[in-house]
């Protein structure tokens, strides 16, 4: 068992917090950057746009297969230079496909990339949990999380229309500079943690067998599946309703995401289980006023809006579960793991929207979307002993420790939940 000096009493470690939050956003953004500069990318790389799209993919498989072996090979080391390793990772992808004039170059850039990136998703919520205590671990995994929802509603579209202004490899040297410069502020800001000795490393298998790691998987896959299936032929889904433009729309939906994201970070360290319960049935309720009203402009905006709501919290209240149920310390495996489903989950979702729109067109897509999200809203019901329960083990462990230190056990903090509830010593 190893001791961890956290932030007791006071504020939380912005600065720090925010760090990881940028390297989040940076994330986001490299991956998705192509999608908006497909006709300024593709004549000076000798592809059709379609091949540009494909940057996007090969980002996403490259992550979705990296993200366990890399996690698991790289345990062993301090977590600070991991983590500045993967931001000096990105910045060599991204000034790779910055002055690059080889499309095979290019897609071995975006491969390199998109492992980096499935490395540092596994690390970014276990890091932020090590950084607090128990009751304040979902706030500091909101904080970092709100660099997804940042990149989707403000940077994409400012990185395309800076990419617009002065060009895309422009665009993508300024993104490898701002990962250089994240690493310097990592090293100034965010704590060192040592990796996992090799006497205390739980396998890979044993972390995903745990009680409450599955469900909490099953209510990723689930979630995104559904989430997917709708919103990635949201413009198809638009024109069918009448909405519109469907940017407006997309408008509406990323504005929303961050008012929820919000109201999550107030709520998922008090009510982490109703307010998920919540979302999720918001969720389903919106996509249930999209499939009833499809042809009626004013309750589909304000269903996209709930959406967005429930939607943006989601991911932090399923990341914060997640932990709860690792440990901080088995935390960036258990991650890994959920990365690896939360892109099953996209591709998926992608596929059984596409099939859907070809075989009944636009107005299905809320129906075929509805019935995972259900999945989604009875796991986290059933899951009320070890997933998602009403009071949170690791808060009233940690409550009980020591004033100004936290206790990790490399196990999965199991040793000191036990302690807490009576069950061991």
């Amino acid at each position: 068992m190893t001791l961890s000096p956290q932030v007791k009493g006071g504020g939380l470690p912005w600065s720090g917090l925010l760090a990881l939050s940028c390297a989040a956003f940076t994330a986001v953004l490299t991956e998705l950057l192509p999608a908006g500069l497909l006709p300024a990318m593709a004549p000076p790389l000798g592809v059709p746009e379609s091949r540009i799209g494909f940057l996007v993919t090969a980002y996403a498989a490259a992550s979705f297969v990296a993200a366990i072996p890399l996690t698991a090979a790289l345990r062993g080391l301090p977590r600070r230079p991991v983590l500045c390793g993967t931001l000096l990772g990105f910045a060599a992808a991204d000034a790779l496909v910055a002055v690059s004039s080889s499309y095979p170059l290019t897609v071995a850039a975006r491969l390199l990339a998109g492992a980096t990136g499935g490395t540092l998703w596994a690390m970014l919520a276990g890091y932020a949990a090590r950084m607090v205590p128990a009751e304040r671990r979902g706030r500091a995994i909101a904080v970092v999380l709100a660099g997804i929802t940042l990149a989707l509603a403000l940077g994409v579209p400012a990185g395309t229309a800076l990419a617009a202004a002065v060009g895309w490899r422009a665009a993508f040297g300024t993104l490898a500079v701002l990962a250089v410069v994240l690493v310097g502020w990592v090293r100034l800001r965010v704590p060192g943690f040592p990796g996992e000795p090799p006497h205390a490393r739980l396998p890979l298998v044993r972390v995903a067998v745990r009680p409450g790691i599955r469900p909490v998987l099953s209510v990723t896959l689930f979630l995104l599946l559904g989430h997917q299936a709708m919103y990635t032929y949201i413009a198809a889904f638009a024109a069918h309703a009448g909405y519109g433009r469907a940017d407006v729309l997309l408008a509406v939906f990323g504005s929303a995401t961050v008012a929820g994201l919000w109201l999550t970070g107030l709520l998922v360290d008090r009510k982490p289980r109703p307010t998920l319960l919540t979302a999720l049935a918001l969720v389903a309720a919106a996509l249930l006023v999209l499939g009833l009203g499809a042809r009626l402009p004013w309750p589909g905006a304000g269903a996209v809006a709930l959406w967005g709501v429930a939607f943006g919290g989601a991911p932090t209240l399923i990341q914060t579960a997640l932990v709860d149920v690792s440990g901080p310390a088995d935390a960036d495996v258990a991650t890994s793991l959920q990365t690896t489903v939360y892109n099953a989950g996209i591709a998926a979702g992608s596929l059984t929207g596409g099939l859907a729109l070809d075989a009944a067109g636009a107005g299905a897509l809320p129906w075929t979307a509805l019935p995972p999200v259900l999945l989604a809203l009875a796991t986290v019901a059933a899951g009320r002993r070890y997933a998602f329960p009403a009071r949170r083990p690791g808060v009233a462990a940690e409550a009980n420790g020591a004033g100004g230190v936290a206790v990790t056990c490399p196990a999965g903090d199991h040793a000191v939940r036990r302690w807490a509830d009576g069950t061991g010593q």
